[in-house]
C-alpha cells in the first residue's frame, strides 16, 4: 500500500487583513458527499458573509473548488494548491470572508486565501495512513533516552512508555522498516534489547 497523507483532524484559522475577516476552516472526509455536506453547512451557519469559498480535494477522486463571487483564480485554485503542495488528500477546505470595505486586489486575495487555507491546515495537523508494525522495546532506565532518540531518528513514532523494574517503549515503525530499527537497536545496546513485534496495522498516524 502505498503511504498518504491527510488532515489529523479539524482545523480552524482567523485573521484579518485591511478590516476584512478572514475563516478557514478544515476537515478530513472520505467522499464527495460528507465534502459537500460540510460546505453546505458552512454557508448555512455564515449566511451573512459576503463569501464562502471552497474546495476540496480526494484520494483518488475529484478536486472541485469554488471562488464563490470572488475574482476568478483568486480563491479556490490558491486554496487547492495549498493541500496540492502539502501532498495532503480527502479534506474540504472553506474560507470565509467577511468584507470589511476595503478592495484587496487581485494580488492580496490570493494571498489571503493561501494563508486562511494554510492556517486552518496547520491547526488540523497532518497524519500518514499506512501499514505500521507496533513494537515494545523493554530497557533499562539508563538506555531508555537514548533508546528514544534512536527510535525517533529512525522513523518510529513514540507512542508511550511504560515505567516498572524497567522500561518498555511502545513505539509504531513503519512496516518495512522494522526489520532495520530492530537492528539498529540491538546494535545499540550491544546485544541487550530487541524490539518485540505486537501486530501489524494500516492506520492514520499524526506526524505534525
Amino acid at each position: 500500500m502505498e503511504e498518504f497523507y491527510i488532515p489529523a483532524g479539524p482545523g480552524e484559522a482567523e485573521f484579518t487583513e485591511k478590516r476584512s475577516r478572514f475563516l478557514g476552516h478544515v476537515r478530513p472526509v472520505e467522499n464527495e458527499e460528507q465534502a459537500r455536506d460540510f460546505i453546505a453547512a458552512m454557508k448555512k451557519e455564515y449566511y451573512d458573509a459576503r463569501h464562502n469559498c471552497w474546495c476540496y480535494i480526494l484520494r483518488g477522486g475529484p478536486e472541485r473548488y469554488s471562488d464563490d463571487g470572488e475574482p476568478q483564480g483568486t480563491a479556490g485554485i490558491p486554496m487547492l494548491e495549498v493541500f496540492r503542495r502539502e501532498g495532503v488528500c480527502n479534506l474540504v477546505c472553506v474560507v470565509t470572508r467577511y468584507f470589511g470595505g476595503v478592495l484587496l486586489g487581485a494580488g492580496g486575495l490570493l494571498r489571503a486565501y493561501t494563508r486562511s487555507a494554510k492556517d486552518a491546515l496547520d491547526a488540523a495537523g497532518i497524519s500518514v495512513v499506512r501499514p505500521w508494525t507496533a513494537a515494545e522495546i523493554p530497557c533499562s532506565y539508563a538506555m531508555a533516552e537514548r533508546l528514544k532518540g534512536e527510535l525517533m531518528a529512525l522513523g518510529a513514532i513514540v507512542q508511550d512508555m511504560e515505567y516498572a523494574q524497567d522500561v518498555t517503549i511502545k513505539v509504531l515503525v513503519p512496516k518495512e522498516n522494522f526489520a532495520a530499527l530492530s537492528e539498529r537497536i540491538f546494535d545499540v545496546s550491544c546485544g541487550a534489547v530487541r524490539p518485540r513485534a505486537a501486530g501489524e496495522s494500516c492506520r492514520a498516524v499524526k506526524i505534525r
